[in-house]
């Protein structure tokens, strides 16, 4: 991935300057790692007339592949290729703007000690990707960037030059030049590279949002695509996206009529944006538990591995139960559990039918002895396979609910999200994803072990092929106590 930033000066400021803004010295090549390679800056050209900075960051796919650790299991022999061999050491995505992040941070914050008048300034610059995905098309780009200023040149990169009937690829030649200062125009770059490539190659965290606020700043809020910008760069996410829209900084333009955005991003992906738009799953899954611990007849029950207290909060709204325990390992997240619950607004009542617990689901606790039920959302998948066994006995050997659920992801419906990072994990913290068969063989091998007898079900979408996106069971305590109940 290559991209080039000029200016122009003269004897009283010279182009050199640039050398400062940046903090990185025209005279000296500079190699920084990355998560995803080695970003190298280096001047092609330097003197007090123009100056040139370059930034070329070597991607290796194939570290990137392996780095996964066999992780995915369930993919087409296309899609286990995909990791090795892609347009990634060649096109400027998001793995570009990440470097660019990295490398220019204090430039991108607009902070030169050094110069801060120049800093404040808008400089004659010429900005040139050679290769930079645009789906959408040339006049997308023309669409993003215009608007903040700049003069656009995007031509398209044709498939194969010596078979022109073949067409134009996806990707296009990129030249823009404009007067601005040089903190914008890097925080443009921040956030359209990955805009136009629609995709980002690192896992979308919450955090993406507060980095899009910054890095939007005096700009995104009045941008005419500020709709399809927001969702793309947080990858279609309706759950950040909306968070984003309605923060402070852009939620005044909530109202603006977004009809061009629509059509653009409809002409590149008409299912992208429809009126009926889909449950998010984990509301879909905190319903399937809820519906299921109903079914149960359960009334105390505890939340294992509650994180933020959603499941928690979501039990809370029915009466039936009458008494609800979150527990997690993490003081943070009960701690962020304790500010989503908001005890200080509940009536006593209410007050009295929850709690938070610090814990470890891997030792034995005689606090969660006697409750009817006990749910295990999206956990199993964060513990080490060796840590399995215990966590088994410390839930189903020596809490012993009537009833466990058990939700976890389906490795297999993985392929169905062009977006997860590089090994087709659904988080950088899942130790492993397991595909339908080898759920139920553990949960079989659990329900034999300990006196449970299993019922197995889907949350989401049943694909025909990958199935549903998230596997569940139910286990329900059997009279009989099973011999490694007492182990």
């Amino acid at each position: 991935m290559f991209l080039t930033m000029s200016t122009t000066g003269s004897a009283k400021s010279p182009a050199t300057d640039l050398g400062f803004l940046l903090h990185k010295h025209p005279d000296r090549a500079q190699a920084f790692a990355t998560a995803h390679g080695t970003a190298h800056v280096f001047y092609p050209e330097a003197s007090e007339r123009r100056c040139t900075a370059a930034l070329l960051l070597e991607v290796d796919p194939v570290t990137l592949a392996r780095r996964a650790k066999g992780r995915g299991r369930g993919g087409s022999p296309e899609v286990a290729l995909a990791g090795y061999v892609n347009d990634r050491p060649y096109a400027a995505t998001s793995l570009l703007a990440v470097a660019l992040g990295n490398v220019f941070s204090t430039a991108l914050k607009g902070v030169c000690r050094t110069m801060p008048q120049r800093a404040a300034e808008s400089l004659p610059l010429r900005v040139e990707i050679p290769v930079l995905p645009a789906k959408g098309g040339a006049a997308l780009v023309h669409a993003l960037f215009e608007p903040l200023g700049w003069a656009v040149a995007a031509e398209p990169i044709a498939l194969d030059e010596r078979f022109p009937e073949w067409g134009d690829s996806r990707y296009v030649a990129l030249t823009l030049e404009g007067r601005q200062r040089l903190s914008d125009a890097l925080r443009h770059l921040y956030v359209l590279l990955p805009v136009l490539d629609d995709a980002k190659h690192h896992w979308i965290a919450p955090d993406e949002v507060d980095k899009l606020l910054r890095a939007g700043d005096g700009w995104l809020a009045g941008h005419p695509e500020q709709k399809l910008i927001t969702s793309r760069y947080l990858a279609r996410r309706r759950s950040l996206t909306c968070q984003a829209t309605e923060r402070p900084e852009l939620a005044r333009l909530a109202a603006v009529d977004d009809s061009a955005a629509e059509e653009i991003d409809n002409a590149v992906d008409e299912t992208a944006d429809t009126e009926e738009r889909p449950v998010p799953l984990a509301v879909r899954r905190r319903e399937a538990i809820v519906a299921a611990l109903r079914a149960a007849g359960a009334h105390r029950v505890l939340d294992l591995g509650c994180g933020q207290g959603q499941l928690v909060g979501e039990l809370l709204k029915d009466a039936a139960f009458t008494e609800i325990v979150g527990v997690d390992v993490s003081v943070r997240a009960l701690a962020v559990a304790a500010r989503r619950l908001r005890p200080d607004r509940m009536t006593e009542r209410q007050a009295d039918r929850v709690r938070l617990l610090q814990g470890s689901l891997t030792y034995t606790d005689s606090r969660l002895k006697g409750y009817d039920a006990a749910v295990l959302s999206e956990v199993v998948e964060h513990l080490d396979p060796p840590r399995l066994p215990a966590l088994e006995y410390a839930v189903f050997g020596a809490a012993r609910p009537a009833t466990v659920i058990v939700t976890t992801p389906n490795t297999e419906y993985n392929v169905r999200w062009e977006t997860l990072p590089d090994g087709r994990v659904r988080h950088p913290d899942h130790r492993f994803e397991w595909t339908r068969e080898e759920f139920r063989r553990w949960a079989d091998q659990v329900g034999e072990r300990y006196g449970y007898r299993v019922e197995f079900g889907a949350v989401g979408e049943d694909d025909p092929e990958a199935g549903p996106p998230t596997q569940s069971a139910v286990f329900s305590r059997t009279e009989s106590t099973a011999k490694g109940a007492s182990a």
